[in-house]
Order: structure tokens, then C-alpha cells, then sequence
């Protein structure tokens, strides 16, 4: 079992940044993503992994925005978000009026990150729960999920939960920057973005429902 991570940590190795696509969140991020994962793996004293939760991803951004734009979705509103990663996606949703707002990321960093960020937003505090994929989605309203078809093998366990979720009346939105592995049939595109990647280039970004 990993030890939890302070927030200190997130703190002290990452830089304020407001997304480009949503300015109205302040988000930890990294400054040097190598220097990051090193500080991580000597905290630790483990191998660790990358540190996702540190970017704002365009799936993630695009998520936010429409959240943000369309508060009606999710107000008043129970949300899962779904591989929170640095949080951005519930904080969007919190802005929004979403009630309660619930986390969800196996990473230790991640739970830390998103605690960091909805403090420094003045929302939450959130509950963040890891890895949900294997067991039943919880009875939420709303399902979020930015950028999580980024490989096979995580698009062959997120969208049968996902389904799931859908089948037992959730609304289910995807954040989604073109990725291979996500599969168009049965979804209807909501709303397209433009959004800067974290490595320059711009990625056509589309937030899609389950219909």
C-alpha cells in the first residue's frame, strides 16, 4: 500500500497555471516533469509512474470547459469524476454546482494533486476513491471522463464501466483528443475544442456523450 502523499509535496514541485482552455481554474502543474518524477521516486523510494496528474490534459480541458458552459448538466448534481488525475474536471464541476463531487484516480499523487487544486480553487473538499474499474460504478448523476482511452488496455476497462454507469441512468461525458483506441459508434459528439498539448500542438479535442 503506497503512503499518501502530502500536500506539501504537490506544492513545493509544481507552478501555478491557469489552462488555457479554462482560465477560471488555478492548476499545479509541472515545471520540469523529469525533475518531478525523480523528486517523486526519492520521496517514495520506489519506482513510480509518470506524473500525469501534473499536466492539464486536452481531454481534461475540454471536459472543463463544457462542464463550465453548460452548468445545467451537472447542477445540483452528483459527479463522479472519473481518472481525476490533477482534479481539473471536478473543479469544473464543483464551479458549476455539482453536489456532491467524487474523485477517482489509483495514483497516491493524484489524491494529493486534487486536494491541492480544489483548496486552491475554494471548492471541495472532494472524496478521491482509486481504482474503480473492477467493481460496480457508484450511484452518481453524472459521469466525467477526460482522456482515458490513452492505450488498449485501459479503453478495454473504462468503457464497460462507463456502459454500465449509462445503463443505470448516469449521464456519461468523455473528453476525448482523437485517441485510437476510443471507439465513435454509439457516441454523439456535444461540443469541439481546439487545445494546446502539453508538448505544443494543438489537438482537435471533442466531448462526447453517451446517447
Amino acid at each position: 500500500m503506497p503512503s499518501p502523499v502530502p500536500a506539501s509535496f504537490v506544492r513545493d514541485h509544481t507552478r501555478l497555471e491557469r489552462p488555457v482552455l479554462v482560465p477560471e481554474v488555478q492548476l499545479h502543474v509541472a515545471d520540469d516533469v523529469v525533475a518531478l518524477w525523480e523528486a517523486m521516486e526519492h520521496s517514495q523510494g520506489t519506482a513510480e509512474e509518470p506524473p500525469f496528474w501534473a499536466a492539464a490534459w486536452p481531454g481534461g480541458q475540454a471536459l472543463a470547459r463544457y462542464v463550465l458552459d453548460h452548468p445545467e448538466g451537472v447542477a445540483g448534481r452528483s459527479v463522479l469524476d472519473l481518472g481525476s488525475g490533477s482534479g481539473l474536471v471536478a473543479v469544473a464541476a464543483a464551479k458549476a454546482g455539482a453536489l456532491p463531487v467524487v474523485a477517482s484516480d489509483p495514483d497516491p499523487y493524484s489524491a494529493a494533486a486534487v486536494a491541492v487544486n480544489a483548496e486552491t480553487n475554494g471548492v471541495g473538499p472532494f472524496v478521491v476513491l482509486g481504482d474503480l474499474l473492477d467493481d460496480e460504478p457508484p450511484d452518481v448523476d453524472v459521469v466525467l471522463a477526460g482522456d482515458v482511452c490513452y492505450d488498449r488496455a485501459m479503453t478495454e476497462r473504462v468503457l464497460p464501466f462507463l456502459g454500465l454507469a449509462w445503463l443505470r441512468g448516469a449521464t456519461v461525458l468523455l473528453g476525448d483528443p482523437g485517441r485510437a483506441y476510443l471507439p465513435r459508434e454509439g457516441l454523439l459528439a456535444a461540443a469541439a475544442y481546439d487545445v494546446p498539448d502539453s508538448d505544443g500542438p494543438i489537438r482537435r479535442t471533442t466531448v462526447w456523450r453517451l446517447p
